[in-house]
């Protein structure tokens, strides 16, 4: 059995910053990432070569590695092979500006979290950083429990701004303050943890741990273990004593999601510990009173349950000290623009996508649609149609959204001809028109194969646009790689190749601006 974090050993009420360890053999690529990282509310540790960088993890034992490819003593390949030898669990982000396919997989195949090519700009990188955090996360804790202390955004900026949800807001705020226990009722999909987050966020234990624990996901056999914890020998593989949620949960709350889901053994032991406040491990011999607020979801009717003795009805009342509805997305579809937008610009920014919005169509499908999967279906939706979009287009279409539920008993199987969408596939964005780009004079007339042109195009503007950021920011070379939203070693790598080290129509561009400011 793996250990809770150690962080929540040690105190449940207590965090540390994550730490960055950037290895770059170039100093002002390792000004720039440490200054990203560290408004971005981690901790930089700074290497200028593999082999400081390989004694700096064995010391200081990072939560991430930002390794450059590219060094003179020992490139970043080596350097992963040895740190992977040392701790098979760290969490590496190669970096490069010669990415290579091969390289890519060369990378993940010995272990790295992963590989971001030069240029790439500082949303992107943070975005990566966030997922190996979170991904770290999750291999250290059981899946099913998963330990949070950070807020989050209001029910309307997460769900709209419908009568349905300032109801659910008017309750979580009425309810939030006090101890009283939570049950959290509605179809999957609604956004049930969203509002057991509110409940929290809303009461005094805000700043305290928040623990969710999915009773559908932990097998029957370890369930008691995960909720309760262990000691040290109680059981076969239990190498060490184990933290259980509940515990992980002082002085927080804790969130038992599908609670329906639980055996009728362990809800007899769950009840006990709701009338005592107190903990019994697997194998103990004490029990330990721990100060937590209980909030519970379901998507069946537990009271139903209770009656067919599927679910103890005193467990039942007990939960339900204060029960919230939560509507259907069918029931709320005033939402719809709020969660359309959220959901297009999480997707955009998970795959780098630059997608604008929904053809018209596009909306009224989903205005019409049912929506039997509620939120999350569409939130999935809108994923794949952002996912299957060419990124030079902006736009999705109703093909785009793929088919529907209520397609069959309608009778449709695609859109009628001539409707938008007919095509099968994805089509993103409406069809290009004549061409209206001024051409240079000469160029058709050259007789070069079309892909030399469009190169040559493409270098006169990027080119043209380097030389005017730079005027702009009078030579700050770092300043205009921020604005550029590319890291600063992609600047100087580009410049060198267009031969601008010298000076611009009124400037010098210099190395050194005046200490990167």
């Amino acid at each position: 059995m793996r250990s809770a974090p150690a962080r929540l050993r040690e105190d449940p009420g207590i965090t540390r910053s994550p730490r960055l360890l950037i290895v770059d053999d170039l100093a002002d690529a390792r000004w720039v990432l440490a200054n990203l990282v560290r408004l971005a509310g981690y901790v930089p540790l700074i290497a200028a070569s593999a082999e400081e960088g390989l004694e700096k993890f064995r010391r200081e034992a990072p939560d991430i590695v930002l390794l450059d490819v590219r060094m003179p003593d020992m490139d970043g390949f080596d350097m992963l092979t040895r740190v992977m030898a040392h701790d098979r669990s760290a969490s590496v982000i190669m970096l490069t500006a010669y990415g290579k396919i091969d390289d890519a997989v060369r990378a993940i195949h010995v272990g790295a979290f992963d590989y971001v090519t030069r240029p790439f700009n500082n949303e992107e990188l943070l975005a990566t950083v966030k997922r190996a955090l979170q991904d770290k996360a999750r291999r250290v804790q059981p899946r099913a429990v998963i330990v949070d202390t950070a807020p989050t955004h209001s029910l309307t900026d997460l769900m709209g701004g419908s009568a349905a949800v300032l109801r659910m807001v008017a309750e979580t705020k009425q309810v939030g303050p006090t101890n009283f226990p939570v049950l959290l009722t509605g179809e999957t999909g609604t956004g049930k943890e969203l509002v057991a987050r509110a409940v929290h966020d809303a009461s005094p234990r805000a700043t305290k741990p928040f623990v969710v624990v999915d009773c559908g996901a932990i097998a029957a056999s370890l369930l008691e273990s995960e909720l309760f914890g262990h000691e040290k020998g109680s059981f076969t593989g239990a190498r060490n004593a184990k933290l259980g949620a509940f515990e992980l949960a002082a002085g927080g709350t804790i969130f038992l999601d599908e609670i329906g889901n639980l055996p009728l053994s362990a809800q007899t032991t769950l009840l006990r510990v709701l009338e005592t406040h107190s903990v019994h491990r697997v194998g103990g011999v004490h029990d330990q009173e721990i100060d937590f607020r209980v909030i519970a979801a379901t998507n069946v009717d537990l009271s139903a349950a209770g009656n067919q003795q599927n679910f103890r009805a005193d467990l039942y009342h007990r939960l339900a000290g204060f029960t919230v509805r939560l509507p259907t997305l069918r029931e709320r579809r005033q939402d719809l623009p709020c969660l359309v937008t959220r959901f297009l610009a999480e997707a955009n920014r998970e795959l780098h996508r630059e997608v604008r919005g929904l053809s018209d169509a596009a909306w009224q499908r989903i205005e019409r649609y049912d929506w039997p999967g509620n939120v999350r279906e569409l939130r999935n939706r809108i994923r794949r149609a952002v996912l299957m979009c060419d990124a030079a287009h902006d736009t999705i279409s109703l093909a785009g959204l793929g088919g529907f539920a209520d397609d069959v008993q309608r009778g449709v199987d695609a859109p009628p001809p001539g409707a938008e969408g007919a095509q099968p596939g994805v089509d993103c964005g409406p069809r290009a028109g004549p061409a209206s780009v001024p051409l240079p004079a000469g160029l058709l007339a050259s007789g070069r194969p079309l892909a030399d042109m469009i190169g040559d195009l493409t270098a006169d503007f990027e080119r043209a646009i380097l030389a005017q950021v730079l005027d702009q920011t009078h030579g700050n070379k770092a300043q205009a790689a921020r604005r550029l939203r590319i890291d600063y070693k992609t600047m100087q790598t580009k410049l060198r190749k267009y031969g601008m080290t010298g000076a611009s129509k009124s400037h010098t561009y210099i190395t050194q601006e005046n200490g990167h400011g």
